[in-house]
């Protein structure tokens, strides 16, 4: 069985809210919004296609913005895939989505749509737009009545990180069929995502133990633990051992990028991860992905460079998220180092002075 490549694809940066910790304007509040025409989303399509190939792996394209929806030829490129036999999920929002839309998107062939809540009503609604809270809560009841499985997940920072217990309880509630979070990366703008290596690993005790209580409940959400720091906690807790059939220098888990991810911006940018502002590798109306992928990306694999992971028993399966190590040790607007440590780990690893107790 050939295994999936996944490609974030921004079709758009149309989108009916501003987000504070929106990456696409993080930088410049003022941009004019991008937009791939309809031949750019036929050769973006071709290229990926070109590159799996080459790779023997299969497609899967995460179609997201802005919001993708907005843009005038969304429903042509879903057609498109779905001619193609193409799999994917949407990243968007949940204001134009009706019983009669999702039903649509379910015929296209739409598996998941992601949704965000990002603290309870009024926390949200701060973070995005007023009204924003209630409608997307009632939106995942739109998703399901179509069969499109609703994903919510939530950007964790210091403005939030107290009420994630009581998102869970809320998303738990209204029956959503996958929950996640993942934590904010810093821009230039600022430094710190505003929690500590002590706050974040006690989050994920309640947040285990939440789990835990929901899944013996019989409970339809499934948690998804996509922060790789849920490896470190699970190493210290025993439900992660190390097996004993690993292979020195293979790389089994931990963070996608340079390993079977990328993204793709509407202006045709590749970077390696979204999240890391820095991370450019090309243009895919000017590149081959096939190249890129051996060439520019080979810079996001260079694993003993990571300054604490290397050192850790765990760097072929944790690694933490060097989105947020990036982001966290940016110095006067200059990006930091892909390698540098996750501000948020909090493992002494020997030899590494910047170490949290």
């Amino acid at each position: 069985m050939k295994e999936y490549f996944a490609f974030q694809w921004h079709i758009t940066d149309d989108c009916d809210q501003r987000c504070r910790h929106c990456y696409i304007f993080s930088e410049n509040n003022c941009k004019k919004p991008d937009s791939c025409n309809w031949e750019q989303m036929q050769e973006i399509v071709a290229n990926c296609e070109d590159f799996c190939e080459m790779y023997h792996r299969l497609p899967y394209f995460y179609i997201t913005g802005g919001d993708p929806i907005l843009h005038p030829d969304f429903w042509k490129l879903l057609a498109l895939l779905k001619g193609k036999s193409i799999p994917f999920a949407i990243l968007g929002n949940p204001f134009h989505l009706d019983d009669g839309v999702c039903k649509k998107l379910k015929e296209y062939g739409c598996q998941k749509y992601q949704l965000s809540v990002d603290g309870m009503r009024e926390t949200h609604d701060w973070f995005r737009k007023p009204g924003s809270f209630d409608i997307t809560l009632e939106k995942i009841g739109c998703l399901k009545r179509a069969g499109i499985r609703a994903v919510v997940m939530t950007t964790v920072s210091g403005t939030n990180i107290k009420e994630i217990p009581d998102i869970i309880d809320t998303v738990v509630a209204h029956k959503a069929d996958v929950f996640a979070f993942a934590r904010y990366c810093p821009t230039s703008e600022e430094k710190d995502t505003g929690i500590t290596p002590v706050e974040y690993r006690k989050l994920l005790t309640v947040c285990d133990k939440k789990f835990k209580e929901y899944e013996a409940a019989g409970c339809e959400t499934y948690f998804n633990k996509k922060d790789h720091l849920w490896t470190l906690y699970e190493y210290e807790t025993g439900e992660f051992k190390i097996p004993e059939d690993a292979e020195e220098g293979m790389i089994y888990g931990g963070c996608n990028c340079g390993n079977c991810h990328m993204t793709i911006l509407p202006t045709g940018d590749v970077y390696a991860c979204r999240r890391v502002l820095s991370s450019k590798v090309g243009n895919v109306f000017e590149d081959r992905l096939a190249d890129v992928w051996v060439c520019q990306m080979e810079k996001y694999r260079e694993y003993d460079r990571f300054k604490k992971c290397s050192k850790c028993e765990l760097k072929a399966w944790c690694r933490g998220c060097p989105a947020v190590a990036s982001g966290a040790h940016s110095i006067q607007g200059m990006p930091g180092d892909f390698y540098d440590a996750d501000p948020q780990c909090w493992k002494e690893v020997p030899g590494d002075e910047d170490s949290h107790s």
